[in-house]
């Protein structure tokens, strides 16, 4: 009896040190070291990708957002956001939260439409958004011709919270951000360019452009505190 009393006190002490050692290991030391290193090599990373803009952050580089006008009456739960025209805009998305490119945003959900290529309601989503597009880039001086729309100013991307555009959708924005930011279409054209990423290590995925760091450089270069 007393034999097995001793060898359970012994388990239970063995445990408790193991437990012990594993916490401080496992739970302290482990996770200084990894913040340590993510901090002094990857410190913009570690802290979620953030941008910031007139000294304080607007966004994630990580994740989308949307351009919104305020809306006309805010307690009319039918009343639909219009988009701010004289920013360039992301692709659509069901799950961005309503922003502007210098205040706090909150996101609503994440998530693809799952519908099929040949449903009803995703065709004329996708119609909708198109006709859209035309209208609201189109300008005095230039129309945008719907045969030069690219598939991702008319479709969402799978989480919903894509923060990239492609070179072509952003070059079809051009002369709308343009005429109401009264800047020559050149000079954004050249914006476009400087904040166009290619693909990751010469092959991997497709050229992109972020649509938030392209709004921060276009707020900087038009001096807009708005």
């Amino acid at each position: 009896m007393n034999t097995s009393v001793r060898n359970t006190g012994r388990l239970i002490t063995a445990a408790l040190r193991a437990l012990l050692v594993l916490t401080v290991v496992c739970g302290v030391l482990y996770p200084l070291a990894v913040t340590g290193v993510a901090q002094t090599l990857f410190s913009g990373k570690a802290n979620g990708s953030e941008i910031s803009s007139g000294g304080k952050v607007v966004g994630s580089s990580l994740i989308g957002q949307t351009y919104h006008l305020p809306l006309k009456n805010p307690e009319d739960p039918d009343e639909a956001p219009r988009p701010d025209l004289r920013w360039f805009q992301p692709r659509p998305s069901n799950g961005l939260g309503t922003n502007s490119v210098n205040t706090q945003y909150s996101l609503i959900l994440s998530g693809a439409t799952n519908r099929s290529g040949d449903n009803e309601d995703l065709i004329q989503w996708v119609k909708d958004a198109k006709a859209a597009v035309v209208r609201d880039n189109s300008t005095a001086g230039h129309r945008v011709d719907p045969e030069d729309i690219p598939a991702d100013a008319v479709t969402s991307s799978g989480s919903g919270l894509d923060p990239h555009i492609s070179p072509e959708y952003a070059r079809l924005q051009i002369h709308r951000v343009a005429e109401r930011n009264e800047l020559p279409a050149d000079r954004l054209g050249a914006l476009v360019d400087e904040h166009t990423d290619g693909r990751v290590l010469g092959f991997i995925g497709e050229p992109r452009v972020n649509v938030l760091e392209l709004n921060v450089a276009l707020r900087e270069l038009t001096g807009s505190g708005s």
